[in-house]
């Protein structure tokens, strides 16, 4: 059997007691597996290094391609941006993976059945972090979302799904009301869904989706998610199985993956020697059959669950009078998934990791080329920071109509927080101090670059503050841009 080189963050909080806890279990298991330490994380961010990831782990994490990590605490403050959106976004561990299934009757959760796996898509969205202040009142944060992106994602949920024998994929968005972005990602989802007749297929609101998860997660199998929709409904999703330290979490790339327990740091629980190790640990499971050491992975997952069922239980999921036998700590827990190797649940069903692949299960997804389509530009939205005389409505757009006319461009609408406040705007509608000002070409279908130039040069000329400003523009003739709120 190969030896599989890791990189391994022993993290910080509970990081370090769970960490040891699992090496420990590996190690006992006989996982052919060597450790690279790295000190990435608190300490790394104190030290000065922004990203909390000092120039010495990056070389360790990039040589070796799966990094096991512990969780990481980000200290308030000082506008330190997360590890593990740098971590995922820099290696394209663009796939998160986490199963959410419950331990019924050992784990005590309203749902005995769960069994579900949330694909997440880990790079884009909100997570992007591009955000600015606008105004004195104002900031903004970008959505992104790409066509590759999304294929890439909803590509690869069903691609799981297949390997894993699994029955149907979910799509969750809001494209009710984020019509381009999420629309585009629930476009993919049809199109990709149509390649996988075997597989069903059906898509969810993400707001009543989320509810129907928390209440009846026996109708999910596979969900697939953009970013922000993805962490919350993980969350969710390990907290009704009973506890969220029992999560297992996989971030997956073409080369290389991440794996961690969902869960944070705990700092309140730090040297206690109370922590549950299981969420590292079943990330660690997840990791062995990626790296094709399935068969250990599942010696160690039917230790793990046969201790579950002699009751032998961390705080967090003990429960007096129930099924919990032995109320343990770390070390205690630990101690008792080693004993317990070689044997099997005899209530529980068994593991049986296949050597197809573990969270990747092989699967290996390139994104298609995107074909290129007739763009124009048919008019532009100018971002000005205006706050006077009342924020009348009616006086900037008289301003901005002068400029307008003085550049052979017509002044289609304001809106104020997406909503028309000119012309003909509602008074009880409330002004904030950023207005976006929606302007055509006067006599033309489609606007040239200098003619921008030459309306920009004009609002200046009328003491517009602009501030930002997105060119309007169609895409093979349809409408690449969204309607204004009373347009």
């Amino acid at each position: 059997m190969s030896t599989s080189r890791i990189t391994v963050a022993r993290g910080d909080g509970i990081g370090p007691e769970i960490m040891d806890a699992t090496l420990r279990i590996l190690d006992a298991a006989g996982a052919p597996l060597e450790y690279d330490y790295v000190e990435i994380g608190e300490q790394a961010y104190l030290a000065g290094h922004t990203s909390g990831i000092p120039e010495a782990a990056w070389e360790t994490i990039r040589r070796n391609p799966v990094f096991l990590k512990a969780p990481i605490t980000t200290p308030q403050g000082g506008g330190y941006k997360s590890l593990n959106v740098t971590i995922r976004k820099s290696l394209n561990l663009f796939a998160n993976v986490r199963p959410s299934k419950t331990y019924h009757p050992f784990v005590e959760s309203p749902f005995p059945d769960m069994d579900l796996v949330i694909v997440r898509e880990n790079e884009e969205d909100l997570y992007a972090g591009i955000e600015h202040q606008q105004t004195s009142e104002v900031v903004q944060s970008l959505k992104l979302i790409t066509r590759p992106g999304s294929e890439r994602i909803i590509r690869y949920a069903f691609e799981y799904a297949r390997a894993y024998g699994r029955k149907k994929v979910s799509c969750m968005t809001k494209d009710n009301i984020m019509k381009h972005a999420d629309g585009l990602f629930h476009q993919v989802f049809r199109e990709v869904a149509e390649e996988y007749p075997d597989i069903e297929s059906d898509h969810h609101i993400i707001d009543i989706g989320t509810a129907r998860l928390a209440t009846a997660p026996g109708d999910f199998d596979v969900i697939v998610t953009l970013n922000l929709y993805g962490d919350i409904l993980s969350d969710v999703a390990s907290q009704i199985t009973g506890s969220v330290g029992l999560g297992g979490s996989a971030n997956v790339g073409l080369n290389q993956a991440m794996f961690e327990a969902v869960h944070g740091s705990a700092p309140d629980l730090a040297g206690r020697g109370v922590a549950n190790p299981s969420g590292l640990l079943l990330g660690a499971i997840q990791m062995l059959v990626h790296l094709g050491h399935a068969e250990i992975a599942t010696t160690i997952a039917n230790a793990w669950l046969k201790t579950l069922e002699d009751g032998i239980h961390t705080g967090d999921i003990y429960r007096e009078g129930g099924h919990s036998k032995e109320r343990v700590g770390t070390d205690g827990f630990t101690d008792a998934v080693i004993t317990r190797l070689g044997q099997k649940p005899e209530t529980l069903p068994a593991a049986a990791y296949g050597a197809s692949g573990g969270s990747t299960g092989g699967i290996r997804i390139e994104p298609r080329p995107v074909e290129r389509k007739e763009k124009k530009l048919v008019g532009i939205d100018v971002f000005v920071d205006w706050d006077a005389r009342d924020r009348n409505a009616d006086v900037i757009g008289g301003m901005l109509e002068a400029a307008a006319a003085a550049s052979d461009w017509r002044l289609k609408m304001i809106t104020n927080r997406g909503v028309k406040v000119y012309p003909d705007g509602l008074p009880e509608t409330f002004h904030t101090d950023h207005w976006r000002c929606r302007f055509v070409p006067l006599d033309t279908e489609e606007a040239s670059f200098d003619e921008v130039l030459d309306l920009l040069s004009a609002i200046h000329f009328v003491k517009v503050d602009v501030i930002k400003t997105e060119h309007l523009y169609t895409f093979d003739g349809e409408r690449g841009y969204s309607l204004g709120q009373g347009e």
